[in-house]
C-alpha cells in the first residue's frame, strides 16, 4: 500500500522539519496530497535518485519553473542540459570568480557596511545580504542597470511563483511580472553586451550562440539562484553564530572558518529545501511503483538531518563533516554557481561584516519560513551603543 501523509499548508511553511521527520521515518518515499507530490526525503535516496535521470526528469513541460520562467538548463536533461552549462560555465568558472567577481564583490559589500555603520542598528536580511546579493548579481548576470532592490524584488517574486503549489493567482500575477521586468532589463543590455562582451551569463551565452528563450530562462535561473538562497544564507549563518556563540569562537581562535559554517548553515536549515522531478517512465524502486508523469521532490532540507547519516542532525555544529550535504543538490543539476556563493558568502560577506561589527549583537526574534526555499524573514541587529 502507498504510503500517504498529510500536512497542513500554514504549519509545513512555517516549520517543515516536524513533518519532514515523520515522513522519512513512514517510508523511502511518501505521497503528501496536499503538495500533488511524491517526497523523497532520506538523504541516500535522494542522493542515488536524482541521478536517475532516465526516470526522474528534469524536463517539466507543465512544471511551475518551466511555466513561469521558461525552460531553463535546470529544467533540462542529457545533452540539452550540458550544452547550455557548458555555455554558462564561463561566467561562473573559479578562474572568472577569482579575477572578475570577487573584487567587485568585496568593492560592493564594503560600500554596503559604510553606509551602515553610522545608522548603529540593521536587519542583517534585508539592510545587508539583501544589497550584497543584489550587486553580486548584477555584474554576474550583465543586468548592470538593474537596481539591487529591484534584483531581489523579481528573484522573490520568481521563487513564490515556482513555490505556488496551492494555485495563488495574486502569487501568479507578481511572478509574470517580474519575468516581464526582467526581460526588458535583458533588451536593454544586448545591444551593450553585443558591442562589448564581458565575462557575465547573459553575454556568455550570446557569444555561445544559445537562442534568446534559452537565454532568457538561464538568466533568469541565475538571479532566482543567485539572490534569495545566498541572501537568506548570509543572513542565517550570521544569525546561527550569533545564537551559537561557541561556534563562532572556533572560528575566532582559527579552530574553524567562516566557510565551514556556511557549509553547516546550509545542511542544517538548506535554504533550498527541495528540487522537484516529473517520472519519465514506469519504474519499481523505493518499495512502490512510479507512474508516468508523477511529480516527485527531492526533498534536501529533509535529507540534510537523516540522522542515518549526520549525528545529532538538529544541532548547529560547524564542526561537522558536511561531506554527504545534498545543500547544492547531488547529480548532474548540482548547483553551477556554487563556487560563486561560496566565495561571496565565507570569503566576503560573512567575514567582513564581523570584521567591522566585532560587538554585532541579536536585537529581536528572527522568525525564519519556507519549505521549498527557506530563511530569516528578518535578523535585527545592532553594534556599537545602539
Amino acid at each position: 500500500m502507498t504510503a500517504r501523509y498529510d500536512i497542513d499548508h500554514q504549519t509545513f511553511w512555517a516549520d517543515p522539519y516536524p513533518d519532514l521527520d515523520q515522513i522519512r521515518t513512514l517510508s523511502p518515499a511518501v505521497e503528501v496530497p496536499q503538495l500533488g507530490a511524491i517526497l523523497i526525503t532520506r538523504r541516500d535516496d535522494v542522493f542515488e535518485q536524482e541521478k536517475r535521470i532516465e526516470t526522474f526528469a528534469s524536463t517539466q513541460p507543465a512544471g511551475l519553473m518551466t511555466v513561469l520562467m521558461g525552460q531553463n538548463m535546470m529544467r533540462k536533461d542529457g545533452a540539452a542540459h550540458q550544452a547550455e552549462r557548458r555555455a554558462v560555465f564561463p561566467a561562473l568558472s573559479p578562474r572568472t570568480v577569482r579575477d572578475h567577481w570577487t573584487q567587485a564583490f568585496a568593492t560592493a559589500t564594503d560600500r554596503i557596511l559604510d553606509d551602515l555603520a553610522p545608522r548603529g542598528a540593521a536587519d542583517l536580511v534585508r539592510d545587508f545580504a539583501m544589497p550584497v546579493c543584489g550587486e553580486a548579481l548584477k555584474v554576474i548576470t550583465g543586468l548592470t542597470d538593474m537596481g539591487a532592490d529591484d534584483m531581489d524584488r523579481v528573484s522573490q517574486h520568481m521563487l513564490d511563483g515556482c513555490a505556488n503549489y496551492a494555485g495563488d493567482g495574486d502569487v501568479e500575477a507578481r511572478c509574470h511580472d517580474a519575468t516581464a521586468f526582467i526581460d526588458a532589463h535583458i533588451d536593454a543590455a544586448v545591444t551593450r553586451l553585443s558591442a562589448s562582451p564581458d565575462s557575465s551569463v547573459l553575454s556568455v551565452q550570446l557569444q555561445a550562440g544559445l537562442p534568446m528563450d534559452a537565454v532568457r530562462a538561464n538568466v533568469k535561473l541565475v538571479i532566482s539562484g543567485g539572490q534569495n538562497e545566498p541572501r537568506d544564507a548570509i543572513a542565517g549563518t550570521a544569525w546561527a553564530l550569533l545564537t551559537h556563540p561557541d561556534q563562532h569562537a572556533l572560528i575566532r581562535d582559527g579552530t574553524a572558518t567562516y566557510l565551514d559554517a556556511f557549509e553547516e548553515y546550509a545542511r542544517w536549515i538548506s535554504p533550498i529545501g527541495m528540487s522537484p522531478r516529473r517520472v519519465d517512465r514506469k519504474d519499481e524502486v523505493l518499495g512502490r511503483t512510479f507512474k508516468p508523469d508523477e511529480r516527485v521532490f527531492f526533498m534536501f532540507g529533509a535529507a540534510n538531518r537523516d540522522p542515518s547519516v549526520f549525528e545529532n542532525p538538529d544541532r548547529f555544529d560547524i564542526l561537522r563533516d558536511t561531506s554527504k550535504s545534498v545543500a547544492f543538490g547531488a547529480g548532474p543539476h548540482f548547483c553551477a554557481g556554487a563556487g560563486a556563493t561560496r566565495v561571496l558568502i565565507a570569503n566576503i560577506a560573512l567575514p567582513k561584516l564581523f570584521g567591522r561589527f566585532p560587538d554585532i549583537r541579536l536585537t529581536g526574534d528572527a522568525p525564519f519560513g519556507g519549505w521549498a526555499f527557506r530563511g530569516p524573514l528578518k535578523v535585527p541587529v545592532a553594534w556599537g551603543s545602539a
